[in-house]
């Protein structure tokens, strides 16, 4: 090392390792052993091909056995996005679920962004289209297509055998039903609001949280008349084959039950429980590092005292820049079903005088508010 030093010869581990032109990729699948931190396998793609999505899907033709299907392009550039084509490797486990076997790969002529499992098959975003897959001897096998969803897959959300949640890249959620009898996918309902979408997660049958690119988190909800209607085989015949429906979109309409603004790009969202004896709360992470949770608040009477309680808040704890608090959170939408958790901390380096006014105000003492945010605090963690 020191003899290439003195030839001249930049080191990567000083400077790094080269990166490679506009349209050059490369991409490696691993297979990692989280308790011992190890690698067991690599497979590197050749042919400038990126890796784009991977899922482990079990498919019916098999047994059931589980398969790994990444979805890559060739020769991709991002703005203006082109590609060569782009292909579904498929993948079978050996030695003891250490070592990857290619199977066989399926080209596809657009980005395939997104795959789920699907009742044993495959199901795959590409490009603005959606695909069921089965398993054959040499290739995957297309069953059902549905096209012209409007810019590109991002996610998708398998939430029964008939429901399909699709995540658009710039048009929010699409709530796709699937007709097993006719082998046909149906858009019955899509998001009132276009959105960049960038992070998506289902919390039940009928609601989603998503994030997209301008830092806003929402709660997209179906209406429980528009889900009854969804299995109604009217509904689906009038809307399926009707091109003047994509001037308006879907039939129906979702309603959003929450807004609100992070400030930072959301990278992922997680409905998880951190603890034993811990609710469950949305658990999200931002571009710049940031880790926060929204809790759901389960009475009536602590949602009136804490949103009581922000508003008092916003009059005697203004923000030091000099922009009200309430503007920042509806950047982009009007906040809306959500309290901003970290600003009621405040109220605990208020001067006693004005603790005591607001909880005059609230008919509390402020040890008691100051005892519920504990103990919401407590709830996450």
């Amino acid at each position: 090392p020191e003899e290439e030093e003195a030839d001249g010869m930049l080191m990567e581990a000083c400077v790094g390792v080269p990166r490679g032109g506009a349209g050059k990729w490369a991409s490696a699948i691993r297979v990692l052993d989280l308790a011992a931190r190890r690698t067991l396998s690599v497979i590197e793609l050749a042919e400038n091909e990126a890796a784009v999505s991977v899922a482990a899907v079990p498919l019916r033709e098999r047994g059931g056995e589980t398969f790994i299907v990444v979805g890559t392009v060739k020769d991709m550039t991002l703005h203006p996005r082109t590609l060569t084509c782009g292909y579904l490797h498929v993948y079978q486990f050996a030695e003891g679920n250490t070592q990857l076997n290619l199977v066989h790969k399926t080209q596809v002529e657009d980005v395939p962004a997104a795959i789920a499992p699907f009742g044993g098959r495959v199901l795959v975003g590409v490009g603005s289209g959606l695909r069921i897959y089965e398993m054959g001897a040499k290739k995957l096998l297309r069953k059902a297509e549905l096209k012209g969803l409007p810019t590109m897959v991002q996610s998708l959300h398998v939430i029964s055998s008939q429901r399909i949640v699709v995540g658009d890249l710039s048009e929010s959620f699409h709530f796709v039903h699937y007709k097993r009898a006719d082998n046909t996918l149906t858009v019955f309902a899509d998001d009132i609001a276009p959105r960049w979408l960038t992070a998506a997660c289902p919390l039940d049958a009928h609601s989603l949280a998503g994030a997209d690119k301008f830092g806003n988190i929402f709660v997209c909800r179906l209406p429980r008349e528009v889900s009854d209607d969804a299995d109604d085989a009217a509904l689906m015949a009038a809307s399926a084959g009707r091109d003047d429906l994509a001037l308006n979109g879907a039939p129906s309409k979702a309603e959003e039950v929450v807004q609100f603004h992070v400030g930072e790009t959301v990278t992922s969202l997680q409905k998880v429980s951190l603890g034993p004896g811990c609710a469950e709360v949305i658990l999200y992470t931002t571009l710049f590092g940031g880790i926060g949770a929204l809790l759901p608040l389960t009475s009536r009477e602590d949602v009136e005292l804490l949103t009581a309680l922000e508003m008092h808040v916003r009059q005697e704890a203004p923000p030091l820049c000099g922009r009200e608090q309430l503007f920042f959170r509806s950047a982009y939408f009007p906040v809306k079903a959500c309290v901003d958790g970290d600003y009621l901390t405040l109220f605990n380096s208020l001067p006693a005088a004005e603790q005591k006014t607001i909880a005059d105000d609230l008919d509390r003492t402020p040890a008691e508010i100051s005892k519920k945010l504990e103990e919401l605090a407590a709830r996450i963690l």
